[in-house]
């Protein structure tokens, strides 16, 4: 109750202020012209419901930094035409739109998250580095960078393009070679280069085209994976290896996985790059619902984002040789499948995913929940009743010769035959 009061308040303290704006129709004819981040809900989502105080935050954060984005929401059951132009598929959706151009966010439900992915896809796709100090600043404050160095070139206007469509993943810059740090050395200019694990790799056309290598390298050799980054490896064809661990409940194998799965990330890169994104997942709640069953923590997996499909070891792993062992196993095909995209598993996944939203509706608004489930139960049921319980139209007709006088039905004019043959005797 103290949940849906609160977000009644924030709703009105967003509306009033400004922060968050409800978009109509007339929202194609002036988004062209201006900067906006737009959540798309739908009334009956309880996803949506538990979001809506993040985004009022978001909108009010925005506002505080003076950001020229326009912060709005709109109801897709209401504006099906939008809804459906713009090709939304799920519950809430958040998409920027920057002149003709709209990117959809991806990352987590977070205010900060939010925050971040709008400062840069708003901004200029490709950002400049003039100075050592603004190189310096840059590369303390993010993890990973693309960065372009050299003049025009046809590389250049490759590298615009991928930054175009990564911008919703990763910042991308350009510089100079004199702007670069020391320990950088180049044979030859122009090139891309990513900066990444306290070191640098540089792109050339034995990696493929420019765009499908940024789309290998955006991520860390290894981090922590979360729900979010999972589901983006989907678009790539590299097998994730995991490490399942509890971080609150940190035991000596978890954190022995761990260290496995960073050191196979350093000391055999060039090996699996390839082949393999590594990292460790806290929790194994995502995982469970990948698989639709349960991950005991600690321990190792490999996933296949692509099929939905996922290999297990059939044996301890207790060194980085029997870890490498089961790497290979699976490159060569002689690991067991699990899971997959099949018809009986597709079946069986979305029965699973139906029973975990429901159950998830009514863990965080159960009043809310049981007037979504039951008002269309209670239409059934009112259909089934009205039709059990209806009275049935006799469709005799009226012998010939028959008439009816007002007020008198045809059945009463009209005595069965055994009645007529008990009156004729009656007669005779």
């Amino acid at each position: 109750m103290k949940n849906v009061i609160l977000t009644a308040l924030l709703s009105v303290i967003a509306v009033v202020s400004g922060y968050v704006e409800e978009l109509d129709d007339k929202f194609n004819e002036y988004r062209r012209n201006e900067l906006w981040l737009v959540e798309f809900y739908a009334p009956w989502c309880t996803y949506c419901h538990t979001f809506e105080p993040i985004w009022y935050e978001v909108g009010a954060e925005l506002k505080s930094l003076g950001s020229p984005v326009n912060v709005g929401k709109m109801d897709t059951t209401l504006h099906t035409n939008i809804a459906s132009e713009l090709n939304i598929r799920g519950y809430p959706t958040i998409k920027l739109f920057k002149g003709d151009l709209s990117f959809d966010y991806k990352g987590p439900r977070t205010k900060d998250a939010i925050i971040e992915f709008t400062n840069r896809v708003s901004g200029p796709v490709v950002r400049p580095l003039s100075s050592v100090q603004l190189f310096q600043h840059v590369m303390s404050r993010h993890d990973l960078i693309f960065v372009y160095i050299g003049g025009e070139s046809f590389l250049k206007n490759e590298y615009y393009k991928a930054a175009t469509e990564y911008i919703v993943y990763t910042y991308f810059f350009s510089a100079s070679v004199k702007v670069l740090p020391k320990a950088v050395t180049l044979q030859d200019v122009p090139v891309v280069a990513v900066f990444k694990d306290g070191t640098y790799y540089l792109y050339n056309e034995s990696n493929g085209n420019l765009s499908s290598w940024i789309n290998r390298e955006r991520f860390p050799s290894y981090f922590q994976i979360d729900s979010f980054s999972l589901y983006q490896m989907g678009e790539q064809s590299k097998f994730v290896a995991l490490a399942v661990v509890d971080e609150k409940n940190p035991s000596e194998e978890s954190i022995r996985y761990k260290t496995l799965m960073e050191r196979l990330s350093t000391e055999y890169r060039d090996h699996y790059k390839s082949d393999y994104q590594f990292g460790y997942m806290d929790g194994n709640e995502y995982i469970n619902g990948l698989i639709m069953g349960e991950v005991v923590m600690p321990s190792i997996i490999v996933l296949n984002m692509t099929i939905d499909g996922y290999f297990l070891p059939e044996s301890k792993i207790e060194t980085i040789e029997d870890l490498l062992l089961f790497l290979n196993r699976v490159l060569d095909g002689s690991a067991t499948l699990l899971g997959g995209n099949g018809y009986l598993q597709c079946t069986k996944r979305a029965f699973f995913k139906a029973k975990s939203t429901v159950v998830f509706m009514f863990q965080t608004a159960p009043v809310f929940s049981c007037f979504v489930v039951g008002l269309p139960v209670g239409v059934v049921v009112m259909v089934i009743w009205g039709t059990c319980t209806a009275v049935p139209v006799d469709d005799e007709k009226p012998e010939e010769g028959a008439t009816a006088s007002p007020g008198k039905k045809a059945k009463e004019l009209q005595p069965d035959n055994t009645e007529k043959t008990s009156e004729a005797k009656k007669e005779d």
